[in-house]
């Protein structure tokens, strides 16, 4: 029989769905109204540790500010002594990654994630928002085949913004980072998001990531 505690007397926590390295994700349910969620498990020493309190605290604030069909919605946060309790959206389709996996995807539908993926990218920005790590493991399917993008874990504000205007942190998954980020000059966040978009359109029509040589 599966495993479940009840978390605040609201959600019910049921298996692990996935793990990083600082937190882990559960399924749960709400109890009064049997709507599924995910529940993403923060470690506090952990995080205090790594000094990652504040990107936390950033990955809170921006999942309040960016509530879109292609977002994954963040409902509330909750804490303890030693953990954070992110409740969100569940999405039961898994990661578009997968459908990748299997090979290249149909133009229809390869211009519908696209679509989708811009319009939730193009929203991010007009409220100062930049991602920082657009890649197919970080996109997910809902149960009607609707994109949502995950994972704000990199992602910035404006008040991050230096003098000169730019970013100047280096992150991201190499092979969808834009070139300027690796060059250690400042970049315009919105501006690398895009090169990321534009690598992970090309892997939904191709199947692959870089050409054999």
């Amino acid at each position: 029989m599966e495993e479940t505690h009840v978390l605040f007397g609201k959600y019910e926590m049921g298996r692990l769905l996935g793990k990083g390295t600082f937190a882990k994700v559960y399924y749960g349910k709400q109890l009064t109204t049997g709507e599924s969620v995910a529940i993403k498990v923060v470690s506090k020493d952990l995080v205090k540790k790594k000094g990652m309190m504040e990107q936390i605290q950033r990955e809170i604030s921006v999942m309040r500010l960016v509530r879109h069909p292609n977002i994954v919605e963040l409902k509330e946060v909750m804490a303890t002594k030693t953990k954070i309790f992110f409740v969100m959206e569940y999405v039961r389709g898994g990661e578009l990654f997968a459908k990748v996996y299997r090979g290249k995807l149909k133009e229809g539908a390869a211009r519908k994630y696209f679509q989708q993926l811009m319009s939730a990218v193009d929203f991010c920005h007009s409220r100062g928002v930049s991602h920082r790590d657009l890649k197919p493991e970080n996109l997910l399917l809902d149960e009607n085949e609707d994109l949502k993008i995950s994972d704000f874990g990199l992602s910035t504000l404006p008040e991050q913004l230096l003098k000169d205007g730019l970013l100047h942190t280096q992150c991201g998954t190499p092979a969808y980072v834009a070139p300027e980020v690796l060059r250690k000059k400042g970049y315009d966040g919105s501006k690398a998001d895009i090169w990321s978009c534009g690598v992970v359109l090309y892997v939904l029509l191709a199947g692959f990531l870089t050409l054999s040589r």
